[in-house]
């Protein structure tokens, strides 16, 4: 059983797994609010299936990059419960997770953008059985951006800085787009493979992926 948590873009999510399958869930949708929402979330699920948090095997969480706050609510969350009941966290890239929903695309690359203010995308590249190609990183987008990739290879786009995209990418024959967009389900996946793999996070050290200094919306906001 696995308390996955999920606060690092706009809408935050939670919910718990058993064997792969979803027990329960809970969304937010205001971004500013994902703090208050996750601790309470939490407390209704285990009451909805009846049973303790001290259960779990362990916690799984969406690490960064993405919004600065969230990704600091909800690592220290996840952190906090594996402390007080002595579990493993398990933790990945939210370039990953936004990439899994296409793993086995009929393409060469696939290529989440998350929104870094102005003409700035945090990205990376993966293939379609998800080995990443190109590490985590900030990125100013321009006419040149992915010019040697799109030579010769077919390239997905998702995530929501794709609108900052020019024009002669998005019209590039083999640049193809997808609205689709990652979730629990996702998120599920990445745990479990983590799991049975041993690959743990480390509790005291982890911090966030941040790809660069910081990332805040509502300083964008104000």
């Amino acid at each position: 059983m696995i308390l996955h948590i999920n606060t690092a873009l706009e809408t935050a999510f939670t919910g718990i797994s058993q064997n792969n399958t979803l027990l329960c869930f809970r969304e937010n949708n205001i971004q500013n609010q994902h703090a208050s929402f996750l601790h309470l979330a939490i407390q209704e699920m285990f009451k909805e299936i009846g049973t303790s948090i001290s259960i779990i095997d362990a916690v799984s969480l969406v690490n960064g990059p993405g919004s600065y706050t969230g990704l600091r609510v909800g690592l220290a969350t996840a952190k906090g419960i594996c402390y007080a009941i002595d579990k493993p966290l398990v933790s990945f890239s939210t370039l990953e997770w936004l990439a899994k929903p296409f793993e086995a695309e009929t393409v060469d690359l696939i290529c989440p953008l998350i929104d870094a203010r102005r003409m700035e995308v945090f990205t990376a590249l993966f293939t379609p059985d998800m080995l990443q190609v190109l590490e985590n990183q900030a990125k100013i987008i321009d006419e040149q951006s992915f010019a040697e990739e799109l030579t010769n290879k077919k390239i997905l786009f998702t995530g929501n800085a794709v609108a900052k995209l020019p024009e002669n990418i998005k019209n590039h024959p083999k640049a193809l787009f997808s609205n689709q967009t990652a979730g629990l389900k996702e998120q599920i996946e990445l745990a479990e493979i983590a799991f049975k793999l041993n690959q743990f996070t480390d509790i005291l050290f982890s911090e966030p992926i941040y790809a660069k200094a910081f990332y805040s919306t509502s300083a964008v906001n104000k």
